[in-house]
């Protein structure tokens, strides 16, 4: 079952043949806001319509964890009227959008087509109600493995009774995210310790106290530290969280491929580029097959990739189970090396 699970990232799907669109001289003008600059999304996503010999306009804004930014962003979409709306994340999707249940619709964005990327859990998170049918002129890609599937490829590296996380408070994905731990805990018995770091005085998050609650988790006998999909988390792992854990001998398992980039001991993860090239799809059905945004199916890649970063694993004396060499994809070090 576990094999099955974590095949290593096939490559996507090649799609048929062109429409009779790509052809078109006019481009789509794609209106794009992202959460704390360009990644590796980006770029996929972009690839794609070159590949695809696609003209496209894109409008890029940032928004840098900064939700003050984004009435003006609504603001400039109104007036530009692009064809599409990209949104990176669940904070940026849901200051475009807003939750589907939301009582006040006329500050969100409606008649313009929306597809969100990067987005954790877009169920609980209430961007759509249904993944199968969105119903609202809102789609997109999803990047995380299934929670219980994360927790069992854990599992098979190191039996755990509890684990740790650390979570941005004020990131509506990580929020969701720890629900979902909690909920994974029940079912399969095991204990979250979650902790959520500290906000300044303006309300802005901080690492500040980061490494004593890492520190606090080992304490409480965790078994592992769970790294969320993240994007504050995932700017501090490198320099702050993942040498605390180090420290602390406490090991990382990462949900996000930019998590695993930072150190962390092993990860189920999606390729952010194939996450962004499979977004780009998503927008050349709706643009040019014509397919409403609202009868689109929210997905993920079919298959996601085991990594292990063996230099992580010599550094705490935790080398991965033989039976794992057989499917994981190993970072750092020459797998037949380390055997």
């Amino acid at each position: 079952m576990i094999a099955r699970l974590l095949l290593v990232l096939a490559a996507l799907v090649v799609f048929a043949q062109p429409s009779e669109a790509q052809v078109r001289s006019k481009p789509l003008r794609i209106y794009a806001i992202t959460f704390r600059g360009m990644t590796d999304v980006e770029k996929g996503f972009q690839d794609y319509f070159a590949s695809r010999k696609i003209p496209v306009e894109i409008t890029f804004r940032d928004l840098n964890r900064d939700a003050s930014r984004m009435p003006g962003f609504i603001e400039e979409i109104r007036r530009t009227r692009p064809d599409l709306i990209y949104t990176w994340g669940t904070s940026v999707t849901l200051g475009v959008v807003g939750p589907y249940d939301a009582p006040d619709r006329e500050k969100y964005i409606n008649d313009i087509p929306v597809v969100f990327t990067l987005v954790a859990s877009p169920v609980m998170a209430k961007i759509v109600a249904d993944l199968k049918t969105p119903d609202r002129n809102v789609t997109g890609v999803f990047h995380v493995a299934p929670t219980e599937a994360q927790m069992r490829a854990m599992a098979s590296y190191r039996p755990f009774k509890s684990i740790g996380v650390l979570y941005t408070p004020t990131e509506q994905n990580s929020v969701v995210i720890v629900d979902e731990l909690r909920a994974a805990g029940k079912k399969m018995g095991f204990t979250v310790l979650a902790k959520p770091l500290h906000l300044d005085a303006q309300k802005k998050v901080t690492i500040d106290g980061a490494p004593q609650m890492v520190r606090d988790l080992k304490n409480q006998k965790a078994d592992w530290l769970y790294l969320p999909p993240d994007s504050f988390l995932g700017t501090q792992a490198k320099a702050v969280v993942i040498p605390a854990a180090m420290e602390a001998g406490l090991p990382t398992f990462a949900s996000t491929e930019q998590l695993m980039e930072t150190g962390a001991l092993s990860g189920l993860v999606s390729r952010y580029h194939s996450i962004g090239q499979f977004t780009a799809y998503k927008v050349e059905q709706i643009l040019l097959n014509r397919i409403p945004a609202a009868k689109v199916p929210v997905e993920t890649l079919t298959r996601f990739s085991l990594q292990v970063n063996l230099a992580t694993a010599e550094a705490l004396k935790l080398p991965p189970p033989l039976p794992m060499y057989n499917y994981a994809e190993f970072l750092g070090v020459d797998p037949a090396k380390a055997q």
